[in-house]
C-alpha cells in the first residue's frame, strides 16, 4: 500500500484527511481529521524513528545501527524534535548548562547554587 501523501500535488499546500474507508466491509467515514504528525515525516525521519524505538533510545546502539557519530545522532534528533513541532519541548543539557553557567558568571547565583544545578542535570 502506498504511504499517505502530506502535500497537494497541484499547489504543494497541506492535505486534509477526509475520508476513511474499511478494507473489510467497505464502511466509509467522512470528516475532517487531524493528520498524523509522524505521517509527514520523510523517509530519512521515519528511518531514524524506527531506529530510536529499535534501540529503545540508547544513543550508543543507535550509532551502530545508523552508521553516524554520536554527534550526528543528536543532531539528527533536534532536527526530528523541531519536524514534530516538540522544538523547545525538551532543552538540551549543554545549552541549560550554559544558562547556570551565564546566572553564575553574572553574579545571579553563587557557586554553591551553580554547583547543585549542573548536578541535577545529570
Amino acid at each position: 500500500m502506498n504511504s499517505t501523501p502530506t502535500r497537494c500535488p497541484s499547489c504543494q499546500a497541506a492535505l486534509t484527511v477526509a475520508e476513511l474507508c474499511c478494507d473489510e466491509c467497505g464502511t466509509k467515514v467522512q470528516g475532517r481529521f487531524a493528520p498524523c504528525p509522524y505521517c509527514s515525516l520523510g523517509e530519512d525521519d521515519r528511518r531514524f524513528l524506527d531506529s530510536f524505538v529499535r534501540c529503545r533510545g540508547v544513543i550508543k546502539e543507535m550509532e551502530a545501527d545508523l552508521g553516524v557519530s554520536y554527534p550526528t545522532v543528536k543532531s539528527r534528533m533536534q532536527a526530528l524534535l523541531r519536524a514534530l513541532g516538540f522544538e523547545g519541548a525538551v532543552p538540551d543539557r549543554r545549552a541549560l548548562q550554559r544558562e547556570v553557567l551565564g546566572a553564575l558568571e553574572r553574579g545571579e547565583i553563587g557557586p554553591d547554587e551553580a554547583q547543585r544545578r549542573l548536578q541535577a542535570l545529570g
